[in-house]
């Protein structure tokens, strides 16, 4: 189908709105920026909700002002009018004889149709517009996705259905399990995704038309030339947060909204954040080690969810990866280590590779919970004992001995814990912390929040069967297909999977743990924003545990006991990194 408008600007021929059919008939709307040069080129697509029109100095303006000022390599070489959100810069791209198509998914931006994020219909459309592009004239036939979370996401879900012209995936912090990674952390339902369909996709639904924005580059309207009532537009979507409430448990529901990893097959680049608690990194990690493909590789970096995929150090990494898949460029990718880790230090990051995940040399060390002075220790503990703590409160915290050598931990960790409940349930939650030689608590900035642990992890105790199949020590995998109600006061045995995370600990510092009954809180946090999100940053970022409808008091508020026991093998399991020497 021909493009609305189609003009050579900024040295790029740039084609807008072109028409992609689906096979149900319904049109989506896509802008492709392609050298002016007449050839076939590989293509560099993405698909997504977040409208195609919407410059991201506009849609997410405290993201952009945050990251240009911090990083000017971003901006730099580009004009930046064609920055959109969590996609590829074209400016920077086209000019290495890349074609770059950005698709407004079903319902969003300038394509119509019915909004129903991760479905298989979506999977479907994306599918289809993957092999609508590695046929064009001006294609090479080789297609690459590459993106931030929502337009990484869908990538393990289209890498599902193998899609002929798909050549590499760039998965750039892409969560992957609907109900583990994404709505569910243990079995307490995240409220994110509610919240973010108000702020981040209602507000670029396709029929605000001449309510919603305008193209700072064409002035058109980007969400549909027809302006549509409230009542239409509500019409036309879903209501994802009630349908997340509706599936508590993993059914078919998130199933047909996560990948199938042994159909996972194509040459990918999985990239996770350590600080991205909540939402993204467990995809990525799990995606490097589960998918079937035989080309693969992960690589891990810190600071903003957006910022590093758009340094010269992320593009030039993410163009290495696809001038070699999809150019055929000898470039000595393929010799490349399979891990690349921007090992984080208090204040600063070191890169490194290494061959695995999880990294081959990890020391799997044992630490104990101790009641006398709440300690920390690899030491077992002598006697039974217990701790009490109000079961929606802020619990306990455990504390090593300030370390006497510097200590990394890179991995993920697990907590075996014995515990009781007063009511018939319980949510854990398991924080990994560390504190400074004066007793401050040292945080980081996350993917989001400026005040982020080292780790997190979840678990509600009646979602404690385990899958042992898929189980490791490391990372203990719940079917969540079931609830297990607790008798009231009867200990029973939890294995929480705490995300995986890196950092190296300085001589005289030292780790926590707290095990607490609620969301983690920094206690001196600034008060920052962002403008796409409802709440303050207080150390988890957007990623809550707060429906009181999925927590309710009857059932959660009652007492919380840890049972100490040795008997029962107690502990966090931390995985220590020694020297690549020792």
């Amino acid at each position: 189908m021909s493009a609305a408008k189609s003009e050579i600007r900024d040295g790029m021929q740039i084609d807008w709105d072109i028409g992609i059919e689906m096979d149900d008939g319904l049109v989506l709307r896509a802008d492709v920026f392609r050298p002016v040069s007449k050839g076939q080129y590989p293509v560099i697509l993405s698909y997504g909700p977040y409208a195609k029109g919407l410059a991201f100095q506009e849609g997410y303006p405290s993201a952009w002002e945050r990251m240009a000022e911090k990083h000017p390599d971003v901006t730099a070489g580009s004009s930046n009018l064609y920055q959109s959100w969590e996609v590829v810069d074209p400016e920077k791209w086209v000019p290495d004889d890349y074609i770059c198509v950005r698709v407004d998914s079903r319902g969003c931006g300038n394509s119509p149709g019915y909004v129903d994020h991760f479905s298989p219909r979506e999977t479907l459309d994306f599918s289809r517009c993957i092999e609508w592009a590695g046929v064009q004239s001006w294609s090479n036939g080789k297609v690459g996705l590459n993106g931030i979370s929502y337009y990484g996401i869908n990538q393990w879900h289209v890498a599902t259905l193998q899609p002929k012209h798909l050549a590499a995936c760039c998965i750039w912090e892409g969560s992957a399990d609907w109900y583990r990674d994404m709505t569910h952390h243990g079995g307490i339902l995240s409220t994110f995704w509610e919240n973010w369909y108000d702020m981040q996709v209602k507000t670029v639904q396709h029929g605000l038309g001449e309510r919603g924005p305008r193209s700072r580059v064409t002035g058109e309207v980007v969400c549909g030339s027809k302006t549509l009532s409230d009542a239409e537009l509500l019409e036309n979507r879903g209501d994802l947060g009630a349908e997340i409430r509706a599936h508590p448990l993993d059914d078919k529901y998130h199933r047909a909204r996560s990948p199938i990893w042994s159909k996972v097959k194509v040459p990918l680049l999985s990239a996770a954040n350590w600080g991205g608690q909540g939402l993204h990194p467990r995809g990525n990690f799990e995606g490097f080690t589960r998918a079937a493909s035989k080309d693969k590789w992960l690589e891990a970096h810190g600071i903003e969810h957006w910022t590093e995929f758009y340094t010269d150090y992320g593009v030039q990494l993410q163009k290495r990866f696809f001038d070699h898949f999809l150019k055929g460029k000898d470039n000595g990718w393929d010799k490349q280590p399979k891990v690349k880790l921007q090992v984080r230090h208090i204040d600063s990051f070191v890169e490194r590779d290494e061959e695995d995940w999880p990294i081959p040399r990890t020391r799997w060390t044992q630490f104990h919970l101790h009641s006398d002075g709440m300690r920390l220790s690899e030491s077992v503990p002598e006697k039974v004992s217990s701790i009490s703590f109000d079961a929606l409160g802020d619990g306990v915290t455990f504390l090593s001995e300030p370390l006497e050598a510097e200590t990394e931990l890179t991995g993920p960790s697990a907590l075996k814990v014995s515990i009781s409940s007063s009511t018939v349930d319980a949510d854990l939650f398991a924080i990994l912390r560390v504190f400074a030689p004066d007793g401050e608590e040292v945080v980081f900035q996350g993917a989001i929040d400026p005040h982020t642990p080292i780790a997190q992890g979840w678990l509600r105790a009646s979602h404690r069967k385990l899958d042992k199949q898929l189980s490791k020590p490391w990372r203990p995998y719940h079917t969540h297909d079931k609830k297990e109600p607790l008798v009231p006061g009867t200990p029973v045995v939890l294995d929480v999977e705490v995300w995986p995370t890196c950092i190296v600990i300085p001589v005289g510092y030292k780790i926590g743990l707290s095990i607490r009954g609620n969301d983690y809180v920094y206690s001196k946090a600034t008060g920052a924003r962002l403008s796409n999100f409802k709440n303050e940053l207080t150390g988890c970022g957007p990623f809550l545990h707060n429906d009181p409808t999925d927590r309710p008091n009857e059932i959660f508020g009652g007492k919380t006991t840890l049972h100490l026991d040795s008997d029962q093998g107690t502990y966090l399991l931390l995985p220590i990194i020694p020297p690549a020497s020792v």
